[in-house]
């Protein structure tokens, strides 16, 4: 039974390096090994604990992996299966069910009764299991016969059933960042069991290594690992020192360029510096084209920075700029589209999320256009800056303590409510800014309404027309 569900490609990497692929090669060996997710990696963390009780029969808890594809969860698995003395069993929900379950289930109590051996069971893709797969699961975690490690990428509060979850702890991985994808990719140039020094990779073909990741250690391992399969081909590169800096080329390792890489991977190194002027003109050019209502050019925008890794989140946040600075009352639902986006993209991430900001982008580059609101508020703070402000008027300042009505405070004042119409034609600006206006809406769309109605009341409020 163990050797039914033992980690046979672990066991091929152990014996014949070259037979898996890089991504599994390059999986670390211990947890010091591990490159981000360091909030999940410090001192007495449960990760280290399930590690460090190696021995003996120390309780430890289930744990529950949430996060992005390539952030880990496999790996951080493989490193505690590696460093633990404990029996190791791995399953997939893509093609275990019930039976696969039970059986490692009796697997764990007759080693743990006969050898009082503890059993590690990691469980991928466990948002893919039945509520009634999940549930056979219950007896083993809750009498520790089996220490859990499932992994997900859909949000557990969700896809887990809450008995299972209350019995394990919840850890959510985080996007690598650009930095911890340079390191992996480093390392995996260098290291012997990677590619072990055969190859150069250019600091442009690093770069587009890193932008096409999003995050991704395993993307970015695949796409190196294409590329250096191109160049050790000779199907592209150049030899030596030369491909890199432009000088007199030697007698080195080819380097992998970006031209090679591109092709290799049949993903273009779009022009694109997160923290340049690329970054600002694209994302100028995609607010500009929803502020336009052309829906075509948006959408390639929103490509060019999702192809280019973009963090999804700032685009998400742009679009609610939007929503409110150029769309506003036009459409209301505009803004209740891009804030829902905002919160699909933090649930989600990529690539599904790439859906949802094309249905907000969509939304607001189709919707009728205002920039009332915007005009309005910035009007309004002008005026205050200017110094336009003055007293509130006695009957609109607050009347509920000791003393305000010897000071007139509220005498006057005529409740909305009682009125017909629910209007009270008094007065509500400070002197100063009396009659001014600032909220000008336009016949767009559902604005239309609102400058009918702001006419009306400020009529019943005894404002002049201008």
């Amino acid at each position: 039974m163990d050797d039914l569900f033992t980690a046979a490609a672990d066991r091929r990497q152990e014996t014949e390096p070259g037979a898996a692929p890089l991504a599994v090669r390059m999986r670390p060996r211990t947890l010091d090994e591990v490159v981000g997710q360091r909030h999940l990696l410090g001192a007495g963390s449960p990760l280290r604990r399930l590690v460090a009780a190696s021995t003996g029969r120390a309780a430890t808890s289930s744990v529950i992996l949430w996060g992005p594809p390539g952030t880990g969860k496999t790996t951080l698995a493989t490193v505690v299966s590696h460093a633990t003395n404990r029996r190791f069993v791995e399953l997939s929900a893509i093609t275990a069910g019930v039976k696969e379950v039970r059986a490692v289930i009796e697997g764990a109590r007759r080693a743990s009764g006969a050898h009082g051996q503890d059993t590690v069971l990691f469980l991928d893709e466990i948002h893919r299991f039945t509520k009634a797969q999940q549930d056979s699961l219950l007896p083993a975690v809750e009498n520790r016969w089996v220490t859990l490690i499932a992994a997900t990428t859909e949000n557990p509060h969700f896809s887990v059933i809450s008995p299972l979850l209350s019995r394990s702890l919840l850890l959510t991985l985080e996007p690598l960042t650009e930095d911890d994808i340079r390191q992996l990719v480093r390392r995996a140039v260098a290291e012997e069991r990677g590619l072990a020094g055969e190859i150069r990779l250019s600091p442009e073909a690093e770069d587009h290594l890193v932008r096409v990741s999003g995050g991704d250690a395993r993307r970015a391992l695949t796409a190196l690992e294409a590329g250096a399969g191109a160049v050790l081909a000779g199907e592209g590169g150049a030899t030596g020192d030369g491909a890199a800096d432009g000088g007199a080329i030697d007698d080195g390792p080819p380097t992998l360029d970006v031209e090679t890489l591109q092709a290799a991977v049949n993903q273009a190194a779009v022009r694109y510096d997160r923290d340049g002027d690329q970054h600002y003109d694209v994302a100028s050019a995609l607010i500009k084209s929803i502020r336009g209502s052309d829906v075509d050019a948006a959408l390639h925008y929103l490509a060019r920075m999702i192809e280019a890794g973009e963090d999804p989140r700032f685009i998400a946040r742009r679009l609610m700029i939007s929503a409110s600075e150029d769309i506003g009352l036009a459409d209301p639902t505009a803004l209740t589209t891009a804030v829902a986006a905002a919160q699909a993209v933090a649930l989600i991430g990529f690539p599904e999320a790439r859906i949802t900001l094309a249905q907000a982008v969509i939304h607001l580059a189709l919707a009728p256009k205002s920039n009332a609101a915007i005009m309005a508020v910035d009007a309004a703070l002008a005026d205050v800056r200017k110094g336009l402000a003055g007293p509130v008027p006695p009957h609109l300042r607050d009347a509920h303590y000791k003393g305000a009505s010897s000071l007139g405070h509220g005498q006057g004042y005529q409740y909305p409510h009682d009125l017909p119409g629910g209007i009270a034609a008094q007065q509500y600006a400070p002197d100063a800014v009396h009659g001014r206006r600032y909220y000008r809406p336009t016949r767009h769309g559902a604005e239309a309404r609102y400058a009918e109605v702001a006419e009306r009341v400020r009529e019943r409020l005894g404002k002049p027309r201008e």
